[in-house]
């Protein structure tokens, strides 16, 4: 009984953090590693390695909820008949390209990445880095008119740069949304713009990351890996909606820079921390 409620503590502490980091720009990834190295699972490390990509698929779920009316391409005609909304279909369009360099890059080297890279070494050195370049970005960027202000206005040859980017976050501590997002900045695209298309990407890269792991680890769970399962992603789907939520404010007035200092203070931590 005892071990059972320990384990609960854990996926829920996991669950926050995983609902907190997977939309700020500073590494879900990162910090659930970061986070096993105190707080580890009572379980196999091909279900822990399933199961930090499932919680993500929690957090997916909430940007779906919140974002459902700017992400359904369809709507029903005052005859009940579905009817396409080209403005959304075509984001969709631009979404699966900016999406194709990094599902190349994870399908050749995802297990070449996880064997020698998932190290607290090159995650304090990828916080570190990204950290520094978001204060950068944004100072240069302070005077700055974005050429690019909505998510509509997004282009191809946009899209597809920004998924350039992307691949950038195979490396654990780089952080997809941070990784995108320094990317859209870069080439004019406002901070709402950005986050907005970085949330579109994260549905089919979660998803698809979800289905390959599933299949990987296989179908059947133990009773007490489906409750882990659950939980974990119940609880990163409900803090997942107030992060959201504050991130979709915050870059209304503010910039990324604090979330840049944030992962360089941490960076240094971990480098000085003694990991065994």
């Amino acid at each position: 009984m005892n071990s059972i409620v320990t384990e609960f503590f854990k996926v829920l502490f996991l669950g926050i953090v995983e609902g907190i980091t997977e939309w700020l720009p500073i590494s879900s990834t990162g910090h659930m590693l970061l986070v096993d190295q105190f707080l580890q699972l009572n379980a196999s490390e091909g279900f822990k390695e399933m199961f930090f990509v499932m919680i993500q698929l929690g957090a997916i779920l909430a940007v779906v909820l919140l974002f459902w009316d700017k992400m359904f391409p369809f709507q029903w005609s005052d005859s009940n008949r579905p009817f396409l909304i080209k403005e959304t279909f075509l984001i969709w369009i631009k979404v699966v390209i900016s999406c194709v360099p990094g599902a190349i890059v994870t399908i050749l080297f995802d297990d070449y990445i996880e064997a020698r890279f998932h190290t607290p070494g090159v995650i304090a050195a990828a916080l570190i880095f990204y950290g520094a370049a978001f204060i950068i970005i944004e100072n240069w960027n302070k005077e700055r008119i974005p050429s690019v202000r909505k998510l509509q206005d997004i282009s191809y040859r946009t899209a597809f740069i920004i998924g350039l980017f992307q691949v950038l976050s195979i490396v654990p501590g780089t952080s997809r949304s941070g990784a995108t997002i320094i990317g859209a900045l870069l080439i004019g695209v406002s901070r709402t713009a950005a986050a907005e298309f970085t949330f579109f990407m994260a549905v089919p890269v979660m998803f698809g990351l979800s289905a390959i792991k599933v299949l990987k680890f296989g179908l059947f769970f133990t009773g007490e890996e489906l409750f882990i399962l659950v939980t974990g992603m119940t609880v990163a789907f409900a803090v997942s909606i107030l992060v959201i939520k504050f991130l979709m404010r915050y870059i209304k007035k503010h910039d990324f820079k604090v979330f840049g200092w944030y992962r360089i203070i941490l960076g240094i931590l971990v480098l000085l921390w003694p990991f065994s």
